[in-house]
């Protein structure tokens, strides 16, 4: 069914045209020194968005003129096909800068799903998979134990669901439930050995202290007649983990967890940390992961591939998950940033649109990363995007332009690039 509604991947002609190049640090930290694949062509054409994007309407001119006071960052991959079905793939940045440091947010969640179905796999447990009922434990400070899930077909808490709503609805308790089942130590040497060594999730959503957040709940997994099936002691992270940009800091101020308003930058020294780049670079490992050398992938069937691209694509109310069809509190475009964004009331008509994409959004960062198919004009690209609407520079405060600014910016840009895509297919 999945490949049937993209309809450009099946076969084994593929996408031969994912970048390798890793997230590149500024000195002092040693850049890793990935190159891109030879067929990849980096376009360096500087003026290619500030000419195509800016003409598209005055919302993004506003902001590509401005790119620098909104901290833009944009990461655009053009797929060709010869007349063999090989395609070649053009990658298009404007600003990308991994030593700009932004908020991931939301954005942690898609390797922190994908490593959860790859922690599973890996454990190789008869019984244990997606939906098997379990029980989060608490056996530290800032930890909540959790034994029953409302939004669950049955009540119970599964790691499947929890994907599901991670994935789907941006749901942070799930995620943070994600997050204590793998560990900090497990997330981050991971990724690391995958080839994402300056990516750090080391926090969960929650005020836990950054010591709090290298302690990781007990989970009890239960057979469908309730016996113990598998016990997961609390895991602590020995390794002090940090934002290898070190002590980042932004805006002019930050509202406390008192409410008081702090006339100092806001440091992110100890908040996660995933460049542009690596984030874009893991959506293609999913949508493609036959691509990627072995030691690059997430180690995963077949069925969980299958799997994360539903929970990918899934509009709230396609999940199955009855309290997300209410679309009142989840429109369909409720994570659907590109092209969609400003859709009046929410409702949106996707026709033969596919968009498979993961979104974050917090202290005035708005980011999304997609791959986006359209069936009907045999269009399918990678768009990545970053920007930062913060006019009062004051950091947790909630007053941020992603209404006003920063959702309608992203909306246009998904267009323009579609009509970009759909101009090159009619030359």
């Amino acid at each position: 069914m999945f490949r049937n509604s993209i309809g450009l991947l099946a076969g084994s002609k593929i996408l031969y045209c994912v970048v390798l190049l890793g997230c590149t640090i500024p000195h002092p930290i040693p850049q890793p020194g990935q190159k891109p694949a030879p067929h990849i062509i980096a376009n360096e054409n500087a003026s290619f968005f500030p000419e195509l994007i800016a003409s598209y309407s005055p919302i993004c001119k506003t902001v590509i003129e401005h790119a620098d006071q909104y901290e833009v960052q944009i990461l655009y991959t053009h797929i060709e096909r010869d007349a063999a079905g090989k395609p070649l793939c053009t990658e298009y940045s404007f600003r990308v800068n991994p030593g700009a440091y932004f908020n991931p947010a939301s954005l942690v969640k898609l390797p922190v799903a994908c490593l959860a179905l790859q922690k599973l796999r890996e454990l190789n447990i008869p019984g244990l998979d997606i939906n098997t009922p379990l029980v989060v434990g608490a056996a530290y400070a800032c930890q909540r134990s959790v034994s029953r899930d409302f939004t669950a077909p049955n009540g119970l808490p599964t790691i499947g669901h929890y994907i599901k709503k991670a994935l789907i609805v941006s749901d942070n308790d799930a995620y943070n439930r994600l997050y204590e089942f793998l560990g900090q130590q497990y997330i981050n040497t991971t990724l690391t050995r995958m080839g994402y060594p300056y990516a750090r999730i080391i926090r969960r959503f929650s005020r836990c202290t950054a010591e709090q957040n290298r302690y990781t709940n007990p989970f009890t997994f239960f057979t469908p007649e309730g016996a113990v099936l598998y016990r997961q002691p609390l895991l602590v992270n020995t390794d002090i983990l940090t934002n290898p940009l070190g002590a980042v800091r932004k805006g002019r101020g930050y509202r406390d967890e008192h409410g008081r308003i702090i006339p100092e930058p806001f440091n992110y020294e100890t908040h996660n940390y995933l460049c542009l780049r690596d984030v874009h670079r893991m959506l293609q490992s999913i949508i493609f992961p036959e691509l990627f050398p072995e030691s690059m992938r997430f180690h995963l069937a077949p069925e969980d591939y299958r799997f994360l691209r539903f929970c990918l694509s899934s509009l709230p109310r396609e999940s199955g998950i009855p309290v997300f069809s209410n679309p009142a509190t989840y429109p369909d475009n409720y994570k659907k940033y590109f092209i969609f964004g400003d859709a009046p009331n929410g409702v949106i008509d996707t026709g033969s649109i596919k968009i498979f994409n993961v979104v974050g959004r917090t202290d005035g960062f708005l980011a999304d990363c997609a791959y986006i198919t359209c069936l009907d004009e045999h269009i399918e690209f990678f768009l990545s995007a970053v920007m930062y609407v913060n006019a009062n520079g004051i950091i947790k405060d909630g007053v941020y332009e992603y209404k006003e600014l920063g959702i309608p910016f992203f909306a246009h840009l998904g267009r323009a690039l579609l009509a970009h895509e759909k101009n090159m297919r009619t030359r």
